[in-house]
């Protein structure tokens, strides 16, 4: 059965009612263990900065009055054996590597529009050679950035299927690794646009490790003259000195791949403006876990140590795993995940991205005021403290900027809510299975009650049960409302039985008074022979009759059912009873045409035989009282499918359109209020009789709107034994009848 709107929408169950309370208290108590730990975070985050802005504190302070640490650029660290680099014994420049402007960091796509001012190159061999090329060098955070304009008139670019790498144009950087062990890599160019960066064996031909170096990146682009290699490299490979030189190999035989030329930078160091000193100083300090930048008053770096914590804390535990479609509700409340790659002033990723919190951070740091704010690039929340660095004479020679990451705060955040979260999970899925069965325990019991209190009325209102029988020990409301529920049947019971037996008190009451008014009226009419003619006699006599009539009816209705209950029942044939019985009527009914149509045999019903005639009688009486005048009532019997249908009908007022079965109950009558003789008991009986008897009764009007049909259902009982000599000695009797009551 399709469920109401209603029912699912503006009449919640008890279920959804529980449900909908149970939710709200669910997440309350996760909520506010949230809102502790945010606060709780926040505030081991000011902690964790008050902290920082200590330790650059006293890092400027034991830097101030170092006036001479931060003039000592550009850095000449000299020049090493003409051996330990290839070299072609002429005098090279010195390599200056300008900073970018800003925050800005080169895109690497093999052009310098992006470079600004940084893009100053240095030429290395003749001005249009082949082989020549200009270099120019930039510093992006903790990264070096290097762009070369190639003069190359054949390309030859490296064949992936040949292992050697000295066959096609390179590029070889020679540079003194941070444990001085000399460093070699070679950048392969490719049609494709690729560069790709081994380090190579002391011949130069071979790769020493199978794999590239993942941290050198480089972008080729092919121009009318040659190419245009863009590089990027870390400043972790060169170490503190930063000395390398690159160097251009050209092949031009694409048969032979023999090396036709090398141009070099030659034996040349690196000025990055970058400070030994200050950098010696920041490592004697020992801070390893955080990352410490100092800067002049120029906003250059001049030294930089450490960095932040990149892996992910977090692991493959299973607790991540499991609660991976949280993240964004950890983020909503954390800010912060797990992995952190940026730092302060260089990343693992080339980020174009302006940082308004660093620009702030080194301008206030430098205009003499110590600052501490939060930073956040991409996925990484650090905090960074910046102080300044004053001379002998009060001036800002610069400013000390120490950055760490909240990793172990967030970490421990982001662990208590995913416990909370597997809590808050668990109870989502517990709770309502809870609510559920109580909500499915508590409305069961009250569908039974319900269930059994419809149960104890039939569809008449007549009392079936006294009592109830579930719910009743029960010890909650819903048991006391089952007591109460049975209490009040118990005592429309005994007000039932009451009112059963009022009728037949009242007819022994009031026959007494009613025969002795009769007797006297008798007597009256005898001994006045003046009054025997009178209107008022005759009144007095038909008031007399007709509340004898009153109280008969009441009496009979009452005690109709006890005693259909005690009948016995017996084989009884219907159609002959009926034949004869509208035969009766047409003599008890002069004026009236009755009309029988029956089926050709017996047909038998279970029944008592004058119980069948009072039914006869309440229907006959109702259809001669609202028939149409001189049109015939019909009586016509049928066998249909196991049950006996007969039917009364009369031409004349049709029933109304709204529940046409409520003629059937007690007090209920479509005559004239002036006909005080009916008080609606007459179908009502008729019911009674046809329910005792295992049928049921039915009205309705005719096809054509002209009458009313009234309907009486028998099941069909097998004929008697003897069934078959009463068929015999009524043969000739019946079809006569049948006849004469059809014409």
């Amino acid at each position: 059965m399709a469920m109401r709107p209603s029912t699912l929408f503006g009449k919640p169950r008890l279920g959804m009612k529980l449900l909908l309370l149970g939710v709200p208290l669910a997440l309350f108590v996760p909520w506010v263990s949230f809102l502790m730990l945010d606060e709780m975070a926040r505030l081991s985050v000011q902690m964790q900065s008050n902290q920082q802005r200590l330790i650059a504190e006293s890092i400027a302070i034991s830097f101030s009055g170092g006036d001479d640490l931060f003039a000592d650029l550009p850095v000449d660290i000299g020049s090493l054996a003409a051996g330990e680099l290839s070299a072609n014994g002429a005098d090279s420049p010195m390599l200056l590597a300008r900073p970018f402007q800003g925050d800005a960091r080169p895109q690497l796509d093999g052009t310098a529009g992006d470079w600004g001012p940084a893009a100053q190159p240095t030429q290395f061999g003749a001005a249009g050679s082949d082989g020549s090329f200009a270099l120019s060098l930039g510093t992006a955070g903790a990264r070096l950035f290097a762009y070369l304009e190639i003069t190359d008139d054949a390309r030859v670019f490296r064949d992936p299927e040949v292992l050697r790498l000295d066959n096609a144009d390179q590029l070889r950087i020679a540079y003194i690794a941070p444990n001085g062990d000399d460093g070699r890599i070679v950048v392969t160019l490719s049609e494709a646009g690729g560069a790709t960066a081994y380090h190579m064996d002391e011949e130069w031909r071979f790769a020493s490790v199978g794999l590239p170096e993942r941290s050198v990146r480089g972008v080729v682009r092919e121009t009318p003259g040659g190419y245009a290699v863009e590089l990027a490299m870390p400043f972790s490979l060169l170490g503190s000195r930063q000395f390398f030189g690159i160097s251009f190999v050209d092949v031009d035989d694409a048969q032979s791949r023999a090396i036709r030329a090398s141009t070099n930078t030659q034996a040349s160091s690196l000025a990055a403006y970058r400070s030994p000193d200050l950098l010696n100083h920041l490592q004697a300090l020992g801070y390893s876990d955080m990352h410490i930048v100092v800067i002049d008053a120029e906003g250059r770096i001049r030294a930089e140590i450490g960095g932040v914590r990149t892996a992910d804390r977090a692991g493959q535990d299973w607790q991540a795993r499991a609660l991976g479609w949280l993240a964004s509700l950890q983020e909503a409340l954390t800010t912060a995940r797990s992995t952190f790659r940026d730092s302060l002033f260089g990343a693992a990723v080339v980020d174009t991205t302006p940082d308004d919190v660093r620009r702030e951070i080194v301008a206030t740091a430098l205009a003499g005021e110590p600052i501490a704010a939060p930073r956040q690039v991409g996925d990484v929340e650090t905090i960074i403290a910046g102080h300044p660095v004053r001379s002998t004479t009060g001036g800002v020679l610069g400013m000390v900027a120490v950055e760490q990451n909240i990793d172990d705060i967030l970490f421990f955040q982001r662990e208590a809510i995913s416990r909370i979260a597997l809590v808050t999970i668990a109870s989502f899925f517990v709770m309502p299975l809870c609510l559920v069965a109580f909500a499915g325990r508590l409305a069961w019991r009250i569908r039974s009650l319900r269930r059994e209190t419809v149960a104890a009325t039939d569809d008449y209102g007549r009392l079936q049960a006294t009592a109830l029988k579930s719910g009743i020990d029960a010890g909650d409301e819903v048991g006391d409302l089952a007591r109460s529920v049975s209490t009040m049947l118990n005592r429309l019971n005994q007000h039932n039985t009451f009112l059963r037996r009022m009728p037949r008190t009242l007819r022994h009451e009031i026959n007494n008074p009613l025969n002795t008014l009769n007797t006297s009226l008798e007597h009256l009419a005898q001994e006045f022979e003046e009054v025997r003619e009178s209107k008022y006699l005759d009144s007095a006599k038909r008031g007399v009759l007709r509340i004898g009539a009153i109280v008969q009816n009441l009496a009979d209705a009452a005690s109709l059912e006890d005693s259909l209950a005690s009948e016995d029942l017996e084989a009884l044939d219907i159609q002959a009873l009926i034949e004869s019985y509208v035969g009766n009527c047409q003599a008890s009914h002069p004026g009236r045409r009755f009309v029988f149509r029956g089926v050709a045999g017996p047909v038998y019903v279970h029944a008592a035989d004058y119980r069948i005639e009072q039914m006869l009688d309440k229907l006959i009486d109702n259809a001669v009282d609202f028939h149409r005048a001189n049109s015939p009532i019909k009586v016509q019997l049928d066998v249909r499918r196991g049950d006996v249908h007969v039917v009364v009908a009369n031409r004349g007022a049709t029933l109304p359109t709204e529940a046409p079965e409520l003629l059937f109950q007690s007090m209920v009558s479509r005559r004239e209020p002036e006909n005080n003789l009916h008080f609606g008991l007459g179908l009502y009986v008729v019911r009674v009789i046809a329910e005792q008897h295992g049928g049921s009764v039915h009205a309705a009007n005719l096809v054509d709107g002209s009458g009313v049909a009234i309907l009486v259902r028998l099941p069909l009982a097998p004929a008697p034994e003897d069934a078959s000599s009463s068929t015999e000695e009524n043969g000739a009797a019946s079809p006569a009848a049948r006849n004469g009551g059809a014409s």
